[in-house]
């Protein structure tokens, strides 16, 4: 996306974009309301205590943080310390209240002394392994409102164990709501139909467990048997709303502020809250389709201030909150007034909707948060650290074991001392001289003669070079050409490939080029763009079966084949689908030439992702980029959906555009989606023959950024026949295009 179309900012900003702010904040606000609901429950606090923590992360944080698309509130990765804080202040919510409020004032004092960026010196793996250890802890602990069971065990891996043991004494009628619930937000996802995905699933779990709770009559204590068998079910199933919501206002007491289970909860809540606030802000800028970056300094700022805001009133810490982050960049918010809208739309929420609320079952909210401890510790979070790299499973895995043994800053030093010692027998030198190549490594920048700055980075370039290397390259002039070469380092580990895959996004996106080389001599133990490599000498990699044939295809057809991981991808964020859609990487690359149609192309395989964190989606496919002998107008096609077009009248009606239908060809339209800026230029472009050619194949995704062409039709990585087919068809197309468009 151009960035001479970035949104003020602002109350210009405010002025310029309310609508869209002001409609992705809906989408938002009914996201937050059940997810602040159920983590206070899980937090063992008030319910409204959540809501309350998510209206000032929207009303208050907004006008000091340094984000532009963020969304803050609580969120789940804080209820284990939050719980933690409980047993170690002797249950005593107040004392907790006041940990918060001093560690909301110490935030925000680093903050102002510029330390956000000491949140780099933790291991992404380790950061990945609390998170996935707080995953347990949540789904241990929730699994049991689920089944409308109780466990008395004092550890997390007792509360798991119990899950299993307390099944045959499991509700029915609760399992019924929590059952409902999970199926709902399993297979929201799988379903295109509008109307629902209008509605976010977590809210549709609570519109669907309500008429259960009327069915049932959970609104007085009585026996439904099940089986021969009476279970118990009453109002103590349901969430406790007082009818004054101001009643739920608690305040800190500073009683016990003279101990260490004191401070040492503090120093939990600073430790977490900050390294996942600025580990989500990174994250929701890749998501930007602006390209904007977040200032984390001013982030760290607003949070804290709002913490000390939400602990003195009775509330929870506030921070960067990603899946909500992600519906609100999903939904096209522009600026950062969206979070201050949904902040107002969930008052709103609880002056109108307070007497539905209290219709809530627990066992509802018990199973958004099974859900999202899953997705914190799910399969698909330890094969997206294998991907990385064993040794990356290895941090996870230790620092995962490590917190559910201990607690979560345990965890932490556990994870950064494993990650360390391996770090030392990989690059195989004594303790000393390890750190010393890290601290005094050499790496130095230069400017050539020709206006390119070579960046040598030497010795030892682990996650504590992170600071140093930001210090590196911050003289770098935006804009300039940069080459940053790795030859000379023994190890460079996952933290800092992440760091200078970072610094290449946001300077190309500023009009700069950065290339990535001297890695030939290392190895890593996957192929993966991000994994930790090591110095051995050039070595020989190996070749799948799948390269080998498509290596046979290149060499038959005079096209030249590239195995290996190309950082060059830029040019693939001129397309509107990778907007908010960061590439992992990019490898198998064929490109040729059409001679028929003078048209140089490329297919290669892209590795995506959708979301971030633990909303995060990784996808695999084949894509063909056509570069086209001349311009052409800029447009996407997709298929088109019954409820595509019922929202495409209400876009057309609120004064958006919406898909450019043509009378003349109504298959074409019935069946694709087609948009685009210019639609008269379109018009004249889409003949008779490019319609009719369209027709008569089956597509997913067709877009033009006016140079280029982007073709996929599989979200898979494609075969060698289907690969075939792709060319087939794009020629066709094109020759379609080139012989019936003139301008």
């Amino acid at each position: 996306m151009s960035t001479n179309n970035i949104p003020l900012t602002g109350f210009k900003g405010l002025k310029e974009n309310w609508r869209n702010d002001l409609s992705a904040a809906v989408s938002v606000s009914l996201v937050a309301l059940p997810l602040a609901l159920g983590i206070a429950v899980a937090s063992e606090v008030s319910p409204m205590a959540g809501v309350l923590s998510a209206i000032i992360g929207g009303v208050v944080t907004t006008f000091f943080r340094g984000g532009h698309l963020a969304i803050n509130g609580p969120a789940a990765g804080l209820i284990a310390v939050i719980l933690g804080g409980l047993v170690a202040l002797d249950g005593n919510i107040n004392y907790v209240l006041a940990a918060i409020v001093v560690s909301g004032a110490i935030q925000t004092i680093l903050g102002f002394l510029k330390m956000g960026r000491f949140a780099k010196l933790l291991p992404s793996s380790v950061l990945h392994g609390i998170l996935a250890a707080i995953g347990v802890i949540i789904f241990a602990k929730q699994a049991h409102f689920a089944l409308g069971t109780k466990s008395n065990a004092d550890t997390t891996i007792g509360t798991l164990l119990d899950i299993f043991y307390k099944l045959p004494e499991a509700n029915p009628f609760v399992v019924l709501v929590a059952l409902v619930g999970i199926l709902t937000l399993i297979f929201y996802k799988k379903i295109k139909n509008k109307f629902i995905t209008m509605i976010p699933a977590p809210m549709w779990v609570l519109l669907l467990a309500i008429p259960l709770v009327f069915f049932f009559d959970f609104f007085s204590e009585h026996s439904i048997s099940f089986l021969g068998t009476p279970y118990e079910v009453g109002p103590q199933l349901l969430i406790d709303i007082p009818s004054n919501p101001l009643d739920s206002i608690m305040h800190p007491d500073f009683g016990m502020v003279g101990t260490g289970a004191f401070w040492l909860t503090v120093l939990s809540i600073t430790m977490i809250a900050s390294v996942e606030t600025l580990a989500s802000a990174r994250a929701v800028d890749k998501l930007d389709p602006y390209k904007r970056t977040t200032n984390l300094n001013k982030d760290l700022i607003g949070v804290g201030m709002s913490t000390m805001v939400s602990g003195a009133l009775g509330g929870l810490p506030i921070i960067t909150v990603i899946v909500r982050s992600t519906v609100n960049v999903n939904s096209n918010a522009k600026t950062k007034w969206s979070n201050l809208y949904h902040g107002i739309f969930l008052i709103l929420f609880v002056l109108i909707l307070a007497p539905i609320l209290r219709s809530v079952p627990l066992a509802a909210l018990a199973a958004i948060l099974v859900h999202t401890g899953f997705k914190l510790a799910s399969p698909k979070v330890f094969k997206h650290a294998y991907d990385q790299g064993v040794e990356q499973l290895l941090f996870l895995s230790s620092t995962l074991i490590i917190t559910l043994f201990t607690d979560l800053l345990y965890g932490i030093v556990g994870g950064i001392l494993v990650t360390l010692i391996l770090h030392i027998l990989l690059a195989k030198v004594g303790f000393f001289k390890f750190f010393k190549m890290i601290y005094k490594s050499g790496s130095k920048v230069y400017h050539l003669d020709n206006g390119i700055y070579d960046v040598k980075l030497k010795g030892v370039s682990n996650f504590l070079y992170a600071l140093k290397l930001d210090k590196l390259l911050s003289d770098i002039p935006t804009g300039s050409v940069v080459h940053i070469d790795m030859s000379q380092t023994r190890l460079v580990d996952l933290s800092i490939m992440e760091n200078l895959i970072e610094f290449k996004r946001i300077h190309d996106n500023k009009g700069g080029e950065v290339k990535l080389i001297g890695l030939d001599n290392h190895v890593a133990s996957t192929s993966h763009n991000r994994a930790l490599k090591v110095v051995t000498g050039r070595i020989e990699k190996r070749i799948t079966k799948r390269q080998i044939r498509l290596q046979k295809l290149a060499t038959a057809n005079g096209w030249s084949f590239q195995r290996e991981v190309d950082w060059n991808t830029s040019y693939l964020r001129n397309f509107h689908f990778f907007d908010s859609r960061p590439i992992e990487m990019k490898n198998n690359s064929l490109q040729g030439l059409d001679s028929e149609n003078n048209a140089h192309w490329e297919i290669a395989d892209i590795v995506f992702d959708e979301g971030a964190l633990l909303a995060l989606e990784v996808y695999q496919t084949t894509v063909q980029i056509v570069k086209l002998p001349k311009p052409i107008p800029k447009f996407i096609i997709d298929k088109e959906g019954l409820f595509d077009k019922i929202f495409n009248r209400v876009k057309v009606l609120s004064g958006a555009k919406g898909d450019i239908n043509f009378k003349k060809y109504s298959d074409f339209s019935n069946k694709f989606q087609l948009s685009g800026e210019d639609e008269g230029a379109i018009r004249r472009f889409f003949t008779k023959d490019v319609v009719g050619f369209l027709e008569q194949n089956e597509i997913h995704h067709i877009e033009s950024n006016g140079e280029a062409l982007m073709i996929f039709k599989y979200l898979h990585i494609a075969r060698t026949d289907e690969v075939e087919n792709m060319l087939l068809f794009s020629s066709n197309l094109i020759k379609n295009m080139n012989l019936n468009y003139n301008g």
